[in-house]
């Protein structure tokens, strides 16, 4: 468990800037961070709760993928899983990185999957101290154990541009 100031390991993601980064902050902490940072707040029986706001899942029309040569004929390209070039995708995620600067963010490694043969070490980078205590919830903590083999980044502030970004609505992840 760490939380530091400074961005740490993700200047690999092209992540930097950042006011602090909390590290693999176990449930009691996060509870605290959503309260202080006024995300939720603790109700009787000792639930966290919050208020997701109107969207509360994602934007069915905004799932792409990125679309390049190792992988793109292993997709079932439609309506679901819609392509995105890697130009727009960069662009994107600079754009997605710039607004994070200044931010707080919250770093879970976590496990998916609960059976040892088809586990995938995941990091989910979140914004909000209760998406990280949700991610713990969602999948197994590893403690930054493992390296990840994807990851997530939850930044629910963010605000697409449809014609720049080339993604259908500016809501790319719940609130």
């Amino acid at each position: 468990m760490q939380s530091h100031s400074g961005s740490g390991d993700l200047d690999d993601y092209g992540i930097s800037g950042l006011a602090a980064t909390h590290w693999n902050l176990p449930a009691a902490a996060l509870y605290e961070e959503a309260v202080r940072r006024r995300e939720g707040q603790i109700v009787r029986e000792g639930a966290l709760a919050v208020k997701t706001g109107l969207h509360t899942g994602r934007s069915p029309n905004d799932k792409f993928i990125v679309q390049e040569p190792d992988s793109e004929a292993h997709v079932d390209w439609g309506k679901v899983n819609r392509p995105i070039t890697p130009k727009k995708f960069d662009a994107l995620c600079k754009r997605l990185f710039g607004a994070l600067k200044g931010k707080e963010l919250f770093v879970q490694d976590c496990i998916a999957g609960a059976d040892p043969r088809f586990q995938v070490p995941i990091r989910i980078i979140t914004e909000t101290g209760w998406h990280s205590l949700f991610s713990q919830n969602l999948f197994i903590p590893s403690n930054g154990r493992l390296l990840p083999e994807f990851t997530v980044i939850n930044v629910p502030s963010f605000q697409a541009d449809p014609g720049r970004d080339g993604t259908s609505s500016a809501l790319l992840s719940p609130g």
